[in-house]
C-alpha cells in the first residue's frame, strides 16, 4: 500500500536564485556602483539598443527620477514595463536605499559582494565602469532563475537593523577598554613600573604614589597622560552600563516577543550570558536559514577544502560569515567546557582530544559550530541539547 504523499514543509528562500520568471521584454534591469561620492547606474532597457550609464550626485530622488526616465523610454519604444528591479552590492551605504525603493514598488537586490565572479588575472583593471558590466552579468544570471550564479543579502528591516546596534556598540566598547588598558600598562612599563593593576577601582587615585626603580615620581606630562585616559576609561565603563541596563529594561519590557523570547530562552542554558545570547539572536538565531548547513556557513565556521586531482588539504576557517558570531562562539565553546561537562557535546569533545591534547584548538572550532546548530535548534525547535542544564524559568 503506497504511502499518503506527506505535504512538504516550504523552505526558505536562500536567495541564491530569482524564483520569479524573468520577461525581458517588460523588466527595466539597473545596477547601481554606490560610492561616496558619486553613484554609476548602468541599465538594460527593453527596445533601446543600447546600454546606458549615468552618474548621478548621491541622492535617493535623483536615481527614482533615473529610473522613470528609462521606465518611459522602455514605453516609447513599444515596450509596457511591468518589472523594474535594482540591484546593487552590500556595503557602507547598508540598506537604507533598498527599503526606501521597496516603498515606491521597486524591486530591489542587494548583492553579496563576495559572490559577484571577477577575472583572474594577477593585475586586472578596476573601474567604476567595469564594476557595474561585471554586477549586471551576475545580476542578469540571478534573475534568469540560475542556481549560485550569484547570492544576495537578505534586507532586514529598520528595526531589525537597530536591534544589532546594541550588542555590537557594546563589543566595540569592550575592546575600546581593552585598548585603554593596554596602554595604560604599556606607558607605566617604559617608566619600569610593574605591577601596577589600573582595572582597580581607586588606580587612579593612586598614581601619584607610583615611583620608578629609580626612586622618581611620574613626569607630570606622562601623569596627565594617564589620568586622561583613566578619564577615558571611566566613561567607557558607563557607556557599557546604560548598555546593559537598557538591555534588561527592554527585556523586562516584551519579555514575549519575537527575539526577547529567544534571548531569554538561550539565557536560561547555564554558561550562556544576556550579552552572548543577545548577540547570537540578533545576529544570526533570529534570520530565517534554511537548515543546519546553512547555519554553520554564515558563521564562518565551515571548512574551506581544497581539492584537485590526487591532491586534497584543508585550508582552515572559511571566515566567509558573520565574524561577530564566528568569535562568540568560539569563546562560547571554552566557556561551555567549563560549565557543561556533562552534555554529550562536551563528553564528544573530550573523547576525540583526551589522547591528542594538541588537538584541542583545532576541535574547539567543530564543537563550536555543533553547540551552535545546537542551540538553534533549541531556540527554534525547543529541543533541549542532550545532557544540557538549564536555569529554572522565571
Amino acid at each position: 500500500m503506497r504511502k499518503p504523499k506527506q505535504n512538504r514543509v516550504k523552505q526558505p528562500n536562500d536567495l541564491n536564485r530569482s524564483l520569479t520568471p524573468l520577461e525581458l521584454n517588460r523588466t527595466l534591469i539597473v545596477v547601481v556602483e554606490l560610492s561616496q561620492k558619486a553613484w554609476l547606474v548602468a541599465g538594460i532597457i527593453p527596445g533601446v539598443e543600447r546600454q546606458p550609464l549615468k552618474k548621478l550626485a548621491p541622492g535617493e530622488t535623483g536615481l527614482l527620477d533615473l529610473l522613470e526616465r528609462w521606465r518611459k523610454e522602455a514605453e516609447k519604444a513599444g515596450h509596457n514595463i511591468v518589472r523594474i528591479a535594482v540591484a546593487f552590492e552590500a556595503g557602507r551605504d547598508g540598506f537604507w536605499l533598498a527599503r526606501w525603493l521597496s516603498t515606491h514598488d521597486i524591486e530591489v537586490h542587494v548583492i553579496h559582494a563576495s559572490s559577484v565572479a571577477v577575472p583572474r588575472e594577477h593585475r586586472r583593471a578596476k573601474t567604476d565602469r567595469l564594476d557595474t558590466e561585471l554586477l549586471k552579468r551576475a545580476f542578469l544570471g540571478w534573475l534568469r532563475g540560475e542556481r549560485d550564479h550569484c547570492k544576495m543579502v537578505a534586507i532586514p528591516t529598520f528595526e531589525e537593523e537597530d536591534a544589532k546596534r546594541p550588542s555590537r556598540e557594546h563589543e566595540s566598547l569592550v575592546g575600546e577598554h581593552g585598548a585603554i588598558i593596554n596602554r595604560i600598562k604599556a606607558t607605566l612599563a617604559r617608566l619600569g613600573i610593574r605591577g601596577f593593576n589600573p582595572k582597580l577601582v581607586n588606580a587612579a587615585e593612586g598614581l601619584q604614589s607610583l615611583r620608578t626603580p629609580e626612586g622618581e615620581a611620574i613626569p607630570p606630562n606622562t601623569l596627565a597622560e594617564l589620568q586622561r585616559d583613566f578619564e577615558r576609561r571611566q566613561l567607557v565603563l558607563e557607556q557599557l552600563q546604560r548598555i546593559e541596563k537598557a538591555r534588561l529594561e527592554h527585556l523586562k519590557k516584551a519579555p514575549r516577543t519575537g527575539p526577547n523570547a529567544m534571548v531569554l530562552l538561550l539565557a536560561r542554558v547555564i554558561g550562556v550570558g544576556i550579552e552572548t545570547a543577545d548577540m547570537l539572536v540578533q545576529e544570526i538565531l533570529s534570520r530565517n536559514l534554511r537548515d543546519r548547513r546553512a547555519v554553520g556557513r554564515y558563521s564562518g565556521l565551515t571548512g574551506s577544502p581544497n581539492t584537485s586531482g590526487s591532491k586534497s588539504r584543508e585550508k582552515g576557517l572559511s571566515r566567509s560569515g558573520n565574524a561577530r558570531v564566528r568569535r562568540g562562539m568560539v569563546l562560547l565553546a571554552w566557556r561551555f567546557l567549563q560549565f557543561q561537562k556533562d552534555s554529550a557535546l562536551v563528553r564528544w569533545f573530550y573523547d576525540r582530544t583526551e589522547k591528542a591534547p594538541r588537538l584541542r584548538k583545532k576541535m574547539i572550532v567543530a564543537l563550536a559550530r555543533k553547540l551552535l546548530i545546537a542551540l538553534w535548534h533549541f531556540v527554534r525547535d525547543g529541543v533541549v541539547p542532550e545532557g544540557v542544564v538549564l536555569r529554572p524559568a522565571k
